[in-house]
């Protein structure tokens, strides 16, 4: 199968590679002229064959939103666009509302798999017309690993349960950063967190593809001392709280592993200088002056 991918970056680019290597004719367009197959947006779907399909690796809000409304300048009834990128599920909805009034499929695919997508294969969550999956579904097989991808549901599911994905992750990092922080307070046992790490994925019920991560990343840097204790987030994290807020849905360890990735944003922390003065107030407890 033809189709055009938008935004070659490390997601866009390796599954364009992957697609190639699985025999589809995948073509690019990127401002990076470097990388791109084609100048322009306009150039490549020019170059594609009818119905015409799209798939946007592009970054979520402001850019998606521009990239969609020029898609639907330039394609015509029965061509399906894709998006992939981390969008928020109520942007998915209106887009394939916006798309569908002009006879234009629209999927929103939640896509995981990170930089090892190319090699391993991405786990894809489809939703939207069931159709326009049905046509698209060689490249979805060809992109995942075996049973790798799904139809979910309507327009919004596949990024709605993408963002809940994310949710569980951030969790999950945070209940071994805690773990190993926790260890290397141990100064007395002189821990080798490496050996713990890779020792916990032999058949240990916390074994995990991010424990093999963190084993990697303990073996080139046992203390982890060339990194700097920074957590960026993106809007998947924050849009599963707030989704859990609005639906009345308790989720306390995702909420607190958003909230922990903004604490270490802060540099003295105006917050935990407050925690200590009352303690020191109330208990006499010792500060650390400034």
């Amino acid at each position: 199968m033809k189709l055009g991918i938008i935004g070659l970056g490390r997601m866009g680019g390796n599954m364009r590679t992957r697609l190639r290597q699985g025999g589809h004719e995948a073509v690019g367009y990127d401002p990076n002229q470097q990388v791109s197959d084609f100048p322009s947006l306009e150039a490549m779907v020019a170059a594609l064959p009818s119905p015409k399909v799209v798939w946007s690796m592009v970054p979520s809000g402001a850019i998606t939103d521009k990239t969609i409304d020029e898609l639907a300048g330039v394609l015509t009834r029965g061509d399906i666009v894709i998006d992939g990128g981390n969008s928020y599920f109520r942007d998915s909805i209106r887009h394939g509302e916006v798309l569908s009034a002009k006879g234009i499929h629209f999927l929103d695919i939640g896509t995981s798999g990170g930089v090892w997508g190319l090699e391993e294969g991405y786990c894809l969550m489809a939703g939207g017309p069931r159709e326009a999956f049905d046509h698209v579904e060689p490249i979805l097989a060809t992109l995942a690993p075996k049973d790798g991808y799904a139809y979910v549901g309507p327009s919004g599911a596949g990024q709605f349960s993408k963002m809940v994905h994310n949710g569980i992750e951030y969790g999950m990092l945070q209940a071994y950063a805690e773990g190993f922080e926790l260890l290397h307070a141990a100064d007395e046992f002189h821990y080798d967190l490496h050996q713990l790490a890779k020792l916990w994925n032999q058949g240990s019920v916390v074994r995990s593809w991010l424990l093999e991560l963190a084993e990697d990343a303990f073996e080139k840097d046992p203390g982890l001392d060339k990194l700097e204790g920074y957590v960026d987030d993106s809007g998947e994290g924050r849009w599963t709280i707030l989704e859990a807020v609005q639906r009345g849905v308790p989720a306390t360890v995702l909420a607190h592993s958003l909230f922990a990735r903004f604490t270490s944003r802060q540099d003295n922390s105006f917050g935990m200088r407050v925690i200590a003065a009352l303690r020191n107030e109330f208990g006499g407890h010792p500060v650390k002056n400034a």
